[in-house]
């Protein structure tokens, strides 16, 4: 045999065994088409919400820029309810685990302007002691 008799001889042989390979292709491409379009179905929905997140950003930035002060009261509305809401569950949880407040009872105190003097020392109740410790 020559090359020129053999070749088209062994690209229908190559032809053939495409051909084959394409089949067992397709035999698994029709098992795994089904997992492919639900995978579309969740990378179209990601995608929505991506472009729903990117025009709620730019909306957001755009009233940020118009509009701060605004903002930073609802920031700060934000941390003072957050502060509220975690100091109720702390007390909540302290009566939980029997660490109430402790009850008592007080009486005010009004202040009243001093005379400006020094207050007398106190005295000890041994003055023999005391006068000892002085060196004249």
């Amino acid at each position: 045999m020559t090359k020129l008799t053999s070749l088209p001889e062994r690209a229908l042989d190559l032809a053939s065994l495409v051909g084959e390979n394409l089949r067992h292709v397709g035999k698994n491409l029709r098992h795994t088409v089904p997992s492919v379009t639900q995978h579309a179905g969740q990378w179209l929905e990601t995608g929505a919400k991506l472009g729903a997140l990117k025009t709620g950003a730019r909306v957001a930035g755009g009233f940020v820029r118009r509009n701060p002060v605004l903002v930073a009261a609802a920031v700060a509305g934000a941390g003072l309810l957050w502060y509220a809401a975690k100091r109720r569950a702390r007390r909540a949880e302290e009566e939980l685990n029997g660490q109430e407040a402790i009850e008592g009872s007080s009486r005010r105190v009004e202040a009243r302007r001093g005379s400006g003097r020094r207050a007398p020392a106190a005295r000890h109740r041994n003055a023999t002691t005391r006068e000892s410790h002085v060196e004249h």
